[in-house]
């Protein structure tokens, strides 16, 4: 595995095994339990990980979802740590393409609960990395929003999408540009500059996939 999704989930395995099953998370309504067990049906589970994108299979994977969160916890992270080599997603071909975004956006869905927290100072390497993965991201999830928007990495490039309108920038390091178009708006720091009520918007908006 190459370094960036084997760091972030050694990391997210270790942090998870820190706080116990039922510490919170920013996604609404999992504990730690849950986002293990989420992560172990992405690697494991073939047969149901389409329901994380497909609505018509989102009921039998949740059915799934809940079955592996039932396993003992530290069995649980100990196979979010050590993913199986024959899953399309988590094997040495696909695991940094596929992980590196995925491992950083449920990392901080652990770390940025309660108050105190701070963003992680990473490295350029890292912020490059998922600025590859941000621009598409961006394309993708803003292509109808109903605005010209630029979204701006300073350091690493821009991008433009949008159905037209008054301009709106979106403005931050890759990490929280990342967050922020993955529906983790509220824990995002970045800077919008435009229209007041177009700002608003895109902070309520349903993004990510």
């Amino acid at each position: 595995m190459s370094r960036y999704a084997r760091a972030e989930r050694e990391a997210l395995a270790d942090l998870l095994l820190a706080l116990g099953p039922n510490a919170p998370t920013i996604n609404e309504g999992w504990a730690t339990r849950d986002l293990a067990a989420h992560l172990v049906l992405r690697e494991r589970r073939p047969d149901a990980a389409g329901g994380i994108m497909l609505a018509p299979l989102r009921a039998y994977a949740e059915r799934v979802r809940r079955h592996i969160a039932a396993r003992p916890y530290g069995e649980l992270v100990e196979q979010v740590r050590r993913p199986p080599v024959w899953s399309p997603v988590s094997n040495p071909l696909t695991d940094e393409l596929a992980n590196t975004l995925e491992f950083f956006i449920h990392h901080e869905d652990v770390r940025r609960t309660g108050s105190g927290w701070l963003p992680r100072e990473l490295p350029r390497g890292m912020q490059a990395a998922l600025w590859k993965r941000v621009a598409p991201l961006a394309r993708l999830t803003l292509r109808r929003f109903p605005a010209d928007l630029y979204v701006q990495a300073p350091g690493f490039g821009e991008i433009s999408v949008g159905r037209g309108g008054e301009p709106l920038r979106v403005v931050g390091a890759p990490a929280e540009l990342a967050l922020f178009l993955s529906g983790r708006q509220r824990v995002a720091r970045v800077q919008l500059d435009g229209p007041a009520a177009s700002a608003r918007q895109l902070r309520n908006a349903s993004l990510g996939m």
